[in-house]
């Protein structure tokens, strides 16, 4: 058997709640149509503020998947 390779996806998750939950929603949305997600790395962290409040949290995530 080869040595698998993988393609890189990059998303920005969004959550209202947390940054993990931002995390989690990127991978969660792009399994409905990657196969063979393997892992992702954190790239960066940032959200925004409205009103002196944090309004969202932004995620950006590389996945990998493992091509066929």
């Amino acid at each position: 058997m080869a040595d698998p390779v993988f393609k890189k996806l990059q998303l920005v998750g969004t959550s209202a709640k947390s940054f993990s939950d931002a995390a989690a929603n990127a991978v969660d949305k792009a399994a409905e149509t990657e196969r063979h997600l393997s892992w992702f790395e954190v790239v960066e962290l940032r959200g925004s503020v409205v009103e002196g409040k944090i309004h969202q949290y932004q995620v950006t995530v590389n996945l990998g998947a493992r091509i066929d």
